[in-house]
């Protein structure tokens, strides 16, 4: 019922948002003045993942359109965890209950650009979908720029599904997999296909990350294991009114609370299957640094991924822990770069670290992981949250990373530089979207490389690129190397 008001909410005011729209209220861009666009997305949880892909959209839009042309907004909904990030873009605060947020927000600007990785998808949070569609709607509702940038569509809810396939046909989606474009593209949605946006990012320079796991007693000869964990069976997050006045009034919900009127999924069955799957991890662990000399560490991409973190450091005493509430995402990423190995149920723990060619392997609750090692040629290097055989599969998979590391290192550097190209792609498709949008927006004009569609690469992916290019294909056609403006 929660997620039927919401949408519901979030419906009449894309309707009355088309309505003024014919009676010509609304704000259109107009020569000479900045393209005000507003970024929406998932910031400011200290989500490293969801920051970095931010992050890289922001550089790769502003290089595209040029700096002097646009002026950008970015959804947080705390300053805190997003300060120092996003450098020249406005930041903008979201709240819990966000239907009249995005109403005011969206009609100030002339564009909407949707950045959540999981941006068509039922898994995590109906409530995130649909600001993802409400976003999109709202643009699409007044004739403006409505982007999806590098998203991902998976199993929607009925109720979901029905909202997407009304409000975002009106918009284009570059979606970061075939799987994503397939199903958009059967609503009736126009998709391009693309990629994630985390590839161009630039942390902390590797000295950083080495100090730090200098302070935490590694001896800098030893490989560094890299095990990003997760509580997997908590989503999807519910909106429940019901829970929250329990919550209030009797104290009920306290452990499942995520924030405000937002619940996890709770109860003995889903403790019972992360325990399962914590066990699988401090037993594979315990069995892969009996037979191979490594220096293993915790990470948690996400705040929430602590609580994983910390229940496995407690039955392996002494394995450091380093979360993004301690770290931000230059440093946080700067120290999984540092890693020879890496098994992540995080998808950006795998992304984040590939241009420095960590042998990495995925325990996945969804598609995403799945999509990357399909795309990498490495269908033997993931396995599922819930697999009933986790730890004899994990322990296995975790022994072939060690006697393939070298082809799989290599497989790794193919997939970064082809993902570097489709990227550069996307660039292309911004560019045609803007053009059909504002025809008279000052876009480049001249013979144009693919690299030029890029924010600019740092000496890793430059080298890369040196090494890999010739070899690396791009799905489907080639990027632009023009552009009439």
């Amino acid at each position: 019922m929660t997620d039927f008001l919401l949408v519901a909410w979030v419906s009449a005011l894309i309707e009355i948002t088309r309505l003024g729209w014919m009676f010509g209220l609304g704000q259109r861009w107009t020569p000479g003045e900045k393209l005000r666009l507003l970024f929406a997305g998932y910031n400011g949880t200290r989500n490293t993942g969801s920051d970095v892909r931010v992050q890289e959209m922001l550089r790769q839009v502003r290089h595209v359109l040029g700096a002097e042309n646009v002026a950008f907004r970015v959804m947080t909904q705390n300053f805190d965890f997003t300060r120092g990030y996003f450098e020249g873009t406005q930041q903008v605060y979201l709240p819990d209950v966000y239907p009249p947020f995005l109403f005011r927000e969206v009609r100030q600007n002339h564009g909407v650009i949707a950045c959540e990785g999981s941006m068509f998808k039922s898994k995590f949070a109906n409530a995130l979908t649909t600001m993802m569609i409400g976003s999109l709607g709202l643009a699409s509702a007044e004739n403006k720029l409505s982007l999806g940038y590098g998203g991902e569509a998976g199993h929607m809810d009925g109720l979901i599904e029905r909202m997407c396939e009304r409000y975002v046909h009106d918009s284009l989606v570059i979606t970061r997999n075939e799987e994503s474009q397939k199903l958009l593209s059967s609503l009736g949605i126009p998709t391009e296909l693309g990629t994630d946006t985390a590839w161009t990012f630039e942390p902390h320079p590797l000295a950083y990350g080495r100090k730090v796991l200098r302070d935490a007693g590694w001896d800098e000869r030893t490989p560094v294991l890299a095990v990003c964990p997760i509580h997997p069976f908590v989503w999807p997050v519910k909106a429940s009114i019901g829970k929250y006045i329990a919550r209030v009034t009797t104290g009920a919900y306290k452990d499942s609370q995520y924030r405000t009127v937002y619940f996890f999924q709770s109860g003995s069955e889903v403790e019972a299957k992360y325990r399962r799957y914590i066990s699988a991890f401090i037993k594979s662990l315990q069995s892969f640094t009996q037979r191979h000399r490594v220096f293993p560490i915790l990470v948690a991409m996400e705040r929430l991924d602590a609580v994983a973190c910390r229940d496995i450091a407690q039955a392996l005493p002494g394995i450091p822990i380093f979360t993004s509430d301690d770290f931000d995402m230059f440093q946080i990423v700067s120290i999984l770069r540092c890693g020879t190995y890496l098994v992540s149920s995080r998808y950006h723990g795998i992304v984040t670290c590939m241009p420095s060619l960590v042998a990495s392997a995925g325990v996945t609750m969804d598609e995403r992981i799945r999509n990357l090692m399909r795309e990498r040629g490495h269908q033997h290097l993931f396995l599922t949250v819930n697999d009933p055989d986790l730890e004899p599969k994990l322990i296995k998979m975790m022994d072939t990373l060690v006697a393939e590391a070298e082809s799989v290192r290599d497989g790794i550097g193919k997939t970064v530089v082809r993902n570097l190209r489709v990227m550069a792609r996307m660039g292309t498709f911004l560019e045609d979207a803007v053009r059909r949008t504002y025809p008279e927006f000052p876009l480049r004009s001249g013979i144009l490389s693919w690299r030029d569609y890029l924010p600019p690469l740092n000496d890793t992916l430059l080298q890369l690129v040196e090494r890999y290019d010739s070899s690396a294909s791009v799905p489907q056609h080639s990027v632009a190397g023009t552009a009439s403006r």
